[in-house]
């Protein structure tokens, strides 16, 4: 059962690792990195100032999760709609992303973090894809905390994808239509084989998926926050850890 849960933060109140169960860390945490241009905003400055800021924060966060235990991190970079923002802000963000590579690669590669990116690369300027897929090569080794960042990804596209894939291995005699279960289309996922979402995080107050992992979070325990995402810290990811492991996951069955 999914379950949504808005939980603002208690500035007040003391949040440390240590008041998390060890043994029941969420194994792979996905994140809507949202608010970035609000945050900015409320601060008068451009939407600029706010995704850089939202860059630094994924620094961190990448770091504490792995800190955590947590083993699998997905973020939301870049959506296949975030094409319909203006021009100038696009072209900041993805030249934001070869920045934040060329900066954190070697603390991010410190950390032992395994690096994917997961999307319909083909519409990214090809200086891009290039550095994306060096920086995987660079990180492939690593065996500690994955970290998949989403840059023009869908979730309807994903899955579209996915069955073009599979249309075709039928079509080539490589797979029977009756041999098409739910574990053969998670084979063809950009996030396989660490598909399954333990725990959703929107920072930004928006209460949406946004076309985010469809597939991965059919039984994902969900956690909100009205903090914007360069507001975002280990100890409110702490928190929303600490909000699942006070839940009971059923998966639809009985306990």
């Amino acid at each position: 059962m999914i379950h949504f849960l808005h939980k603002k933060r208690n500035a007040s109140a003391a949040i440390s690792a240590d008041m998390l169960d060890p043994n029941n860390i969420p194994h792979h945490v996905a994140i809507i990195m949202d608010g970035n241009g609000r945050w900015a905003k409320r601060r008068g400055m451009p939407r600029s100032y706010g995704h850089r800021a939202g860059a630094d924060t994924l620094k961190r966060i990448v770091v504490a999760a792995s800190d955590l235990g947590i083993n699998v991190l997905t973020v939301y970079a870049f959506s296949t709609e975030n094409w319909k923002r203006p021009d100038t802000e696009v072209s900041y963000i993805m030249k934001l992303m070869n920045d934040y590579l060329r900066k954190n690669l070697l603390e991010l590669d410190e950390h032992n973090v395994k690096l994917h990116f997961i999307g319909d690369m083909s519409r990214l300027n090809p200086v891009l894809q290039e550095a994306f897929q060096q920086a995987e090569a660079d990180m492939q080794h690593n065996t500690g905390l994955t970290l998949n960042v989403a840059v023009n990804y869908g979730g309807r596209l994903e899955l579209t994808q996915a069955m073009q894939k599979i249309a075709k291995d039928v079509q080539n005699g490589q797979l029977q239509p009756a041999d098409i279960t739910e574990q053969t289309i998670s084979k063809y996922l950009y996030t396989a084989p660490e598909n399954d979402i333990d725990l959703m995080i929107r920072p930004g107050a928006d209460k949406r998926v946004s076309n985010f992992l469809l597939w991965q979070m059919a039984y994902a325990e969900f956690w909100y926050t009205d903090l914007c995402w360069p507001e975002f810290t280990k100890e409110t990811l702490i928190e929303a850890i600490l909000a699942f492991q006070g839940r009971e996951r059923r998966f639809g069955g009985l306990k």
